[in-house]
């Protein structure tokens, strides 16, 4: 049986949605999903920047306006709220000001927030990820599941309700284990199987560094491990699957394919949270996805070619 922690992370008491508010149709859908299957308390919060709080008066002069820039925010995020209580959702908005990602981190903290859900932007027509100073914040400083929604994401409407996956994209580290488990127990939450996948580099790459013969065998072995260490938290179907390539690549891929309505990435701080650029793994997924991402911190741990070569050592 989960801990009490662990079940607020798969069933959270409360999901707090930030919002810059141009992005609301595509937050609100996937916000009020979460919150149906799981019975959390929707909290809506939007960060006034005194830029937002301008106004321009009769003759073309620029003023400071909070009062009337509160309101509009106000208004959007209860019009919001409306529809979530119609649907038997609790939620509140609130409207703050100040450094963006300094007060949703104070928010979740006050509210105790289980999940954020928060969304991405592109820059231009080539879909190009803006990640954005205050969701790379918010992904570096949360010590809560944060989901993005990225600019590719919606709810699948060509796609049985009982279709889909959950995909976790997973190491071969100890460190990852606590978030299979995790993974695990939200794929039975959905009612979806999981698929634990593991991209290993290209096989010319890993020729060239040394890497053992057979590291798909290997790497598929140590997944079935940690699938076998896991599932007794899940009672949804476990997949291993094991592929060469980029790992951006190759987990969009495999989300296409497999209809994934939730994308789980564990993450280490030292090669995400410190170092969050256009040439990280999760970088492109946050761009790219077509469902929502949920992102979980690992503690900084061995490197990849290392445990290849220590399981190879061992097997």
């Amino acid at each position: 049986m989960p801990d009490p922690v662990t079940g607020r992370l798969t069933h959270p008491a409360v999901i707090l949605v930030a919002t810059d508010l141009s992005d609301t149709e595509r937050l609100m859908p996937f916000a009020l999903q979460q919150a149906e299957s799981t019975g959390a308390h929707l909290l809506l919060l939007h960060v006034l920047a005194t830029s937002e709080s301008m106004a321009v008066d009769a003759v073309g002069m620029p003023y400071y306006d909070p009062a009337g820039a509160v309101e509009t925010a106000s208004n959007l995020l209860q019009a919001w709220c409306s529809v979530a209580r119609t649907r038997k959702i609790p939620c509140q908005a609130m409207v703050r000001e100040g450094n963006a990602a300094q007060q949703v981190i104070a928010t979740a903290r006050q509210f105790l927030a289980d999940r954020i859900l928060l969304g991405t932007r592109s820059r231009s027509k080539m879909s190009k990820l803006l990640l954005g100073s205050v969701a790379e914040q918010v992904l570096r400083s949360a010590h809560i599941p944060v989901i993005t929604v990225g600019p590719e994401a919606h709810l699948p409407v060509d796609v049985a309700a009982t279709e889909g996956v959950v995909l976790h994209a997973t190491t071969l580290r100890e460190t990852s284990r606590p978030s299979a488990a995790l993974a695990c127990r939200i794929a039975s939450a959905m009612d979806r199987p999981l698929v634990l996948l593991h991209v290993l580099p290209p096989k010319d790459e890993m020729e060239r560094k040394g890497l053992p013969v057979g590291a798909d065998s290997l790497a598929l072995r140590e997944l079935r491990i940690i699938a076998e260490e896991t599932g007794c938290g899940c009672s949804m179907p476990i997949e291993s699957h094991v592929v060469h390539g980029n790992p951006a690549i190759e987990i969009l891929a495999e989300a296409a394919e497999r209809h994934a309505v939730l994308i789980v990435l564990g993450a280490t701080q030292r090669n995400v949270f410190q170092n969050l650029t256009r040439d990280r793994t999760i970088y492109k997924v946050l761009a790219h996805a077509r469902c929502p991402v949920l992102t979980l911190r690992e503690p900084k741990a061995e490197s990849e070619d290392a445990v290849l070569l220590r399981l190879a050592t061992h097997s």
